[in-house]
């Protein structure tokens, strides 16, 4: 048996009162828009579809309600935009999701030869409200010398949302997102133009963008990260937090050289004692807690992590690796570390009932494992 949960993303980002506030800005541009029309057209069929379903219907009811030409669609649509995002901040600010169908607008009906430079330009004007990092990946398939140049003068502008734009719409893995015809090293001097950013928002982009590259070739990314270093063009506690981002799935997988890079090579010399849980039993919603002691044998870094290995009601199990504690101990040193685990409902992940399974992982090396058995509350 799997619970579900209540919260609807969907919901909350496609609503109503966004499409009400999306069409009054396209009413403000173009006097003649039909905005009862639109509204009645775009939320008739929101209750049968789910979430990129409804910024793909919302794009499909603006083709309908807009002037046919695309040049002149599009001339409203970028009148249609309010200001961009505060440019004082430096992170979080994804901006509003009721504006990801204007890119996607763009790309549908506008990812053509006799339009590239047009349109182009319409997505690097609506990515400063909302990424267009899905909609440059129609036309990184369809132009991909064109958009790579592009992207490439995009890594340079002003506007750090246009800057994120290029990283993250070059991503070989980005999550939701069509496919990319390029080969993964293609766009390395797009990275290579923004890993010394200054800008948090920009830097995370390009280390997923690394982490991405990690899961096709491991030696390229190490390469990367240690080349960049070496260059001095990034703050040093920045280029640490770019590493560390980078390799995420690297370490989580144990890779040696990763860990190594981070400063936690080697077998770790310890021994573990008292792993246990006080929560064999744990009841949906409530959480798991279990609790250990790491003796040092010698003076080291560990990177302390646990596997969590989920019940399934099918023969594959997922898990996933999660983070515990960051250490440096010396020779003969003894910390005691506790850890609260929540199951509780997640948008992302649904959860069955049955035992799971934690294992403990030390600087990449599997020691030791507890199990405990999620029941459906009462």
């Amino acid at each position: 048996m799997k619970a579900k949960s209540s919260f609807s993303l969907k919901d909350q980002l496609f609503n109503a009162e966004k499409v009400a506030y999306l069409a009054g800005l396209i009413t403000e541009a173009y006097a003649d828009f039909e905005q009862q029309g639109f509204e009645r057209d775009v939320l008739k069929a929101f209750p049968k579809l789910e979430l990129k379903e409804r910024i793909a219907h919302i794009s499909t009811c603006l083709h309908e309600y807009l002037p046919e030409a695309y040049p002149e669609a599009l001339t409203i649509i970028l009148e249609t935009l309010p200001a961009p995002l505060d440019p004082s901040k430096t992170d979080d600010d994804f901006g509003d999701f009721i504006f990801s169908p204007l890119s996607l607008f763009v790309a549908t009906y506008g990812c053509s030869a006799e339009y590239l430079e047009l349109s182009l330009g319409a997505l690097r004007e609506i990515t400063k409200r909302f990424s267009a990092e899905y909609a440059i990946r129609f036309f990184i398939n369809e132009f991909p010398e064109e958009t790579l140049t592009f992207l490439l003068d995009c890594a340079g502008d002003d506007n750090y949302h246009v800057r994120r734009l290029a990283s993250e719409g070059t991503r070989p893995k980005l999550p939701w997102a069509q496919k990319l015809v390029l080969d993964y090293p293609q766009p390395l001097p797009i990275l290579e133009r923004l890993f010394g950013d200054r800008t948090r928002f920009v830097t995370r982009s390009v280390a997923n963008h690394l982490n991405d590259v990690s899961k096709l070739d491991a030696a390229l990314v190490i390469e990367t990260l240690e080349q960049w270093a070496a260059t001095g063009k990034q703050a040093e506690a920045e280029m640490a937090f770019i590493t560390k981002h980078s390799l995420r799935s690297l370490v989580k997988q144990g890779n040696p050289k990763a860990l190594e890079l981070l400063g936690f090579g080697g077998e770790p010399e310890i021994e573990i004692r008292n792993f246990v849980t006080t929560t064999p039993v744990v009841k949906l919603g409530e959480a798991f807690e279990f609790s250990l002691e790491i003796e040092a044998k010698q003076t080291q870094n560990l990177l302390v992590d646990y596997v969590m290995l989920f019940a399934s009601e099918g023969k594959k199990r997922s898990q996933k690796v999660f983070k515990l504690k960051q250490l440096e101990l010396k020779a003969g040193q003894v910390v005691k570390l506790k850890k609260r685990h929540p199951m509780r409902l997640m948008t992302t992940r649904r959860l069955a009932l049955g035992e799971h399974q934690i294992t403990l992982q030390v600087n990449g090396q599997v020691l030791d494992s507890l199990s405990f058995e999620l029941v459906e509350a009462p």
